[in-house]
């Protein structure tokens, strides 16, 4: 049976962060992939990507991969979870709830999108990619064009919803399925010691440091994403 492979995109992205994920795994699970850009707040993306997957027959393996935001609308989705999930990924993501003293930072950056979104959101992507990738016109081309396409009025509501998160610390703590932890090895956005933590905290996971990536992970080293999602789907 071919699992279902729910997709999670992050903040400033949609659908194409995976696309060449995406790509390399449809002949081996049934890919969906929600869209979170239209949600301020953690739950009601987690209903929203709860609803893409309502027709999913309950005996069909049902496995979430979450990279960046999408890694908290994953760990909402365990809390909230309607049915069983059979594995669990967290691509360049936190399993930790906003730090208060981050949240003048987030505001911050919801002023910067709002004043002069073209150069905030480069300076995000200037820090999200490997240095050696800055000069990759085509990558740089294409991750400008999604945040372009995202814009600032959903970048907002992302991070809002961001800020708000809850603390799934304790549930994850107990968790009981095939996880996988997977970050860029040097991701400025969230650091190696982030994944490390979430790896250290749930039972069985497998942290996988993928080399000569940022936080874009998805998009700069496709080849190694999907393949460490294939040996996960493998487990299921």
């Amino acid at each position: 049976m071919k699992p279902t492979l729910v997709l999670l995109h992050g903040l400033l992205n949609d659908e194409r962060v995976w696309a060449p994920v995406a790509s390399r795994l449809r002949g081996r699970a049934d890919i969906r992939i929600p869209n979170l850009r239209r949600q301020d707040n953690m739950v009601q993306m987690s209903i929203d990507a709860w609803a893409e997957v309502s027709g999913v027959p309950a005996d069909t393996p049902l496995v979430l991969a979450g990279f960046s935001m999408g890694g908290y609308v994953a760990l909402q989705m365990l809390a909230d979870a309607p049915r069983r999930v059979a594995a669990l990924a967290l691509v360049d993501t936190s399993c930790r709830p906003e730090p208060a003293e981050n949240i003048p930072v987030r505001e911050a950056l919801i002023a910067g999108l709002q004043r002069d979104f073209g150069a905030e959101s480069l300076t995000l992507l200037r820090r999200g990619v490997h240095a050696d990738r800055l000069s990759d016109v085509m990558l740089m081309l294409g991750c400008q064009h999604i945040m372009r396409d995202v814009g600032a009025d959903a970048a907002v509501r992302q991070i809002q919803a961001i800020i708000g998160r809850a603390d799934h610390r304790a549930m994850l703590a107990q968790l009981d399925v095939p996880t996988l932890v997977l970050c860029g090895r040097v991701d400025q956005v969230t650091p190696l010691a982030l994944s490390r933590e979430a790896a250290a905290l749930i039972p069985g996971a497998r942290l996988h440091i993928v080399e000569d990536a940022g936080h874009w992970t998805p998009l700069e080293q496709p080849a190694v994403v999907a393949d460490q999602l294939e040996r996960l789907l493998d487990r299921v």
